[in-house]
């Protein structure tokens, strides 16, 4: 669950064209000029405005192991915050199943046995010999469901998006990173614009694949 947070920019492509305005001698009194300065900026490639809009928002649900990838991308001062182990309910903590575990019901059911008695192990060492939280923690896999406070600008999430939106990119970081677009596109008209035009894999952008195995959406570059 993506839960977008309301310090993060209303108006991301009017901010921009008032930003440049500044620097550019521009009329920034008008919203409407300021729209437009902001789409020429991003059309011309001048991604530096991009930088000033923020984005605060608490992603939740998503695993340890893909939320150890999501701090991979530092860029433009990105800081988050993460739920500590300290405060897991280890009597009954969440945690991803994959898609590929969740087609096969016997597969499925070792997964969920096994978390169980991981859960139940971690429980134990804390009643019953008085281990401290932190410690028994050591037991819990990356599949745990854990639940980030983050904040970063537009530039950083659009050049994420290119990445990690390819068909290559690990299946539960696509996931989160479609659910970020969508959850953008429905904070604002001017997000949904962003979102729909910008976030996008990096196929698209090139106008080829880029990829040693391609997934077949964009032929090669010598082809």
């Amino acid at each position: 669950m993506i839960t977008i947070l309301k310090e993060t920019t209303k108006n991301p492509i009017t901010l921009m064209g008032e930003r440049a305005g500044v620097c550019w001698g521009g009329d920034i009194r008008d919203p409407e000029k300021n729209y437009r300065r902001g789409l020429d900026c991003i059309k011309s490639g001048h991604h530096r405005v991009m930088e000033y809009v923020n984005v605060e928002m608490i992603l939740e649900g998503y695993s340890a192991r893909v939320i150890r990838e999501w701090y991979t991308h530092i860029g433009g001062a990105p800081t988050r915050l993460q739920a500590s182990t300290r405060y897991i309910n280890y009597k009954d903590f969440s945690y991803t199943v994959p898609p590929s575990v969740a087609g096969k019901p016997e597969a499925e059911k070792l997964y969920r046995d096994t978390m169980a008695a991981i859960a139940k192990s971690c429980s134990r060492l804390e009643e019953e010999w008085g281990i401290p939280r932190e410690d028994a923690a050591m037991l819990l896999p990356l599949g745990m469901s854990t639940k980030v406070v983050d904040k970063r600008n537009v530039r950083n999430l659009i050049e994420m998006s290119h990445q990690r939106l390819c068909t290559r990119a690990y299946w539960e970081y696509r996931l989160l990173m479609q659910d970020i677009s969508n959850a953008l596109a429905e904070y604002s008209e001017e997000w949904r614009e962003l979102t729909e035009q910008y976030f996008v894999p990096k196929c698209q952008v090139a106008g080829y694949c880029t990829e040693k195995k391609s997934c077949g959406r964009m032929p090669y570059k010598e082809k």
